[in-house]
């Protein structure tokens, strides 16, 4: 029979400071019930950056707006232009420590769900089952007008095919998979429309301004209400799509825990936000439980371009 954690707080909207004490991580997960939450700093020890960590990609980048790519074709060129570029950088990332140890515990029995913020598949890729992807995935893609799916591996095909010889250098990469390209450098990339019925395609993900679906909303506040606690992964928490989650657990009572290396807007909830690197600190936890950590996904990550 599973124990509620015994820690204990009160909810407050004043930040708190951050420990480098991980005991509240392994008491959560030695009672067993916890559901995850993951953001774009799990990824980071992976090569793919954050948007507002230390050198975070919002730094240096506004991301399009879902109204601005279905409005406008110049919009749509210059991000599948830069999607198409960083695609293949997304491709070659791997499962990082982080990764290994969340499927770790997932195996050990700690778990009760795992929601991801990332669009990256590398939970999945470290051998994590059931993840919920809150924001979607980069490896589909949509059509707008008919609605049908297609692997991204056949779109980058043929946005290969349209645009031969398309090899600019990017300033750097964002973790929605969009490289920082200028307007020279995209140039007159060709768009390729929906193989099925002309329409537009759009990777199967939620832009900043686009709702997360919401079935998918649902779904994800009912696996806070079966949880014992929520275990936040490398999130700032700073939109609504995730913080709301937050809010839920402590309204109803259920420990938060985050480990986040800065401040987070969630952080008023938590019991406390641990304040160190992901990779090291859940390998540390993960020792301590006993739990075995394995090379699954080592190898690879979303399926190759």
């Amino acid at each position: 029979m599973r124990m509620r954690p015994t820690l204990s707080w009160t909810p407050t909207e004043e930040p708190r400071p951050g420990t480098t004490d991980p005991e509240p991580v392994v008491e959560a997960l030695t009672a067993g019930g916890v559901l995850v939450l993951s953001g774009a700093g799990l990824s980071t020890e992976s090569g793919i950056p954050d948007y507002r960590g230390e050198g975070g990609s919002l730094r240096r980048h506004t991301p399009m707006t879902y109204q601005e790519f279905t409005a406008n074709t110049q919009a749509r060129r210059r991000y599948w232009a830069r999607s198409h570029l960083g695609w293949r950088t997304f491709g070659r990332a791997r499962p990082n420590a982080g990764h290994r140890a969340v499927a770790a515990f997932g195996r050990h029995g700690a778990l009760s769900g795992l929601i991801t913020q990332n669009v990256d598949g590398l939970h999945q890729a470290a051998g994590s089952d059931g993840v919920v992807e809150l924001h979607g995935s980069l490896d589909r893609v949509v059509c707008l007008s008919c609605g049908a799916f297609t692997p991204r591996r056949e779109v980058a095909r043929r946005l290969e095919e349209a645009n031969a010889g398309f090899e600019p250098v990017a300033a750097g990469l964002n973790p929605d998979g969009d490289a920082d390209l200028t307007d020279d450098q995209v140039g007159d990339f060709r768009v390729v429309p929906c193989a099925g019925c002309g329409g537009v395609l759009k990777p199967d993900v939620v832009f900043f301004g686009e709702a997360v679906p919401p079935q998918r909303v649902g779904h994800c506040r009912d696996l806070v209400d079966g949880a014992t606690s929520l275990l936040v992964l490398g999130s700032s928490l700073t939109v609504m799509s995730g913080l709301r989650f937050v809010r839920q657990a402590a309204r109803a009572g259920k420990p938060v825990v985050i480990v986040n290396r800065d401040p987070t807007r969630g952080d008023g909830h938590a019991v406390t936000r641990v304040a160190l690197p992901l990779g090291s600190t859940l390998t540390a936890v993960a020792d301590r439980l006993g739990v075995a950590l394995d090379d699954r996904g080592a190898g690879a990550g979303l399926p190759p371009r």
